[in-house]
């Protein structure tokens, strides 16, 4: 590790943020949210398997790290899956892209996050959601981390359903949207961990259909919940149990996976 980075580090330290820095051939904290590595995984999922590769990368600037992440969820869901086919796909469910760029002095990453949904829903035929983040590791607390994240987002449609009930053919912006939410760690032991991540979601402004039934009929905001229970097999290997459901979807009925992820 350099000096600059190990001068960084230093200072992350003295703040008590947990933030990991990065450094050529040195195993990242796979626990924490706003480690910087190369990696790949695989999940086995309730609407079929995801897949995903990140590729941390050189920001040119040794006070910032930053990583790329793909995602290709819900893979031959009716096949592989074991919810109903009119809660999967034949082909793939959901596409996901996210940037992190970290400020390692300071314990802030900021990020951009794409998904984009193959499923229709109330307001077009397919989706997409793009958001700008920022989020902020606070002091550490005994054997509790807490990340908090703000952002704001577009929507896109094809073949949005228009507030007249007629469609508008193509590809269009439906409206914007604001998140605020939460990460948060809690250390069981060095190799397992429990993560609990709730963020609220609303629309800011758009068609009134989109504005009124985005996330659900006559829903505008949606209140959402991330349980994953995790351990560390090996410095560079982990599994880990994800459960998502939100206010109008009950834990039991809510999305399932079991992950791996390798460093590499």
């Amino acid at each position: 590790m350099n000096s600059k980075l190990i001068s960084q580090a230093s200072v992350v330290a003295i703040l008590g943020l947990s933030v990991t820095a990065v450094a050529e051939d040195e195993v990242q904290d796979m626990s924490d949210p706003l480690a910087i590595y190369t990696q790949v995984g695989a999940g086995i999922t309730d609407k079929g398997i995801n897949l995903k590769v990140g590729q941390s990368y050189d920001t040119g600037d040794p006070a910032t790290a930053g990583m790329n992440l793909i995602e290709v969820k819900g893979i031959y869901g009716d096949a592989l899956g074991w919810l109903s086919d009119s809660k999967t796909t034949d082909s793939v469910d959901s596409f996901r892209f996210r940037n992190f760029t970290v400020d390692l002095t300071q314990g802030r990453g900021t990020q951009i996050d794409a998904t984009v949904s193959l499923k229709q829903n109330l307001v077009a035929e397919k989706s997409a959601d793009i958001s700008y983040g920022i989020m902020q590791a606070l002091p550490k607390m005994g054997r509790f981390n807490l990340y908090p994240l703000v952002g704001v987002g577009t929507s896109m449609g094809e073949n949005v359903i228009e507030d007249d009930g007629s469609i508008d053919s193509g590809y269009s912006i439906m409206g914007f949207y604001g998140l605020a939410g939460m990460y948060a760690k809690f250390a069981v032991t060095d190799k397992i961990w429990i993560n609990y991540n709730p963020f609220w979601l609303t629309t800011i402004s758009g068609s009134d259909n989109y504005e009124d039934n985005y996330y659900g009929l006559d829903n505008s905001d949606i209140l959402t919940h991330e349980f994953a229970l995790s351990y560390q097999i090996t410095p560079r290997f982990n599994v880990r149990y994800f459960a998502n459901w939100n206010e109008n979807v009950d834990f039991v009925d809510g999305d399932q996976r079991i992950e791996f992820n390798y460093q590499l």
